[in-house]
């Protein structure tokens, strides 16, 4: 019981102190992302082009120009004693480069998965993953445009 009182209080007091996740969609961006021309990893790519689609807006005059280069790794992490892979590790690697200022923003994200007998599932777990690299790496280069 005490749990739960705790949870709902907790949920009360970070409700009304104005918390809002890091990551939060604004919408009051001073910028658009015009165009982006993207190299690299193709499913990578369209994740990319999926997040940084909705910064997309025809009403603001500062239009920012990028370069994408992407690269996605799946690199055996562990094999067992009879050399059975029994763990991978996924990485995601962009560099951004922003024509206006020709500053490049780097970002990189790992994770460590292990391997299943179902190849299926497998795919599917990594192609989650790829999307959340996307996710988090747009965030990224977002956050590091708002700050300059």
């Amino acid at each position: 019981m005490k749990k739960y009182i705790i949870i709902i209080s907790l949920i009360f007091v970070l409700n009304s102190c104005g918390f809002s996740p890091i990551y939060l969609k604004d919408k009051n961006v001073n910028f658009s992302i015009e165009q982006v021309v993207y190299t690299g990893d193709r499913d990578l790519n369209n994740f990319l082009k999926t997040n940084l689609n909705q910064y997309k807006n025809k009403n603001i005059e500062n239009k920012i120009y990028i370069e994408t280069e992407s690269e996605y790794r799946k690199i055996v992490f562990t094999k067992d004693g009879t050399g059975k892979i029994t763990s991978y590790q996924l990485e995601a690697e962009v560099v951004f480069l922003i024509k206006s200022t020709n500053k490049k923003i780097k970002a990189f994200e790992k994770k460590i998965i292990n391997s299943m007998d179902d190849k299926f599932e497998e795919t599917r777990l990594e192609k989650s993953i790829k999307q959340s690299f996307a996710s988090s790496i747009a965030n990224k280069l977002i956050s590091e445009l708002i700050i300059n």
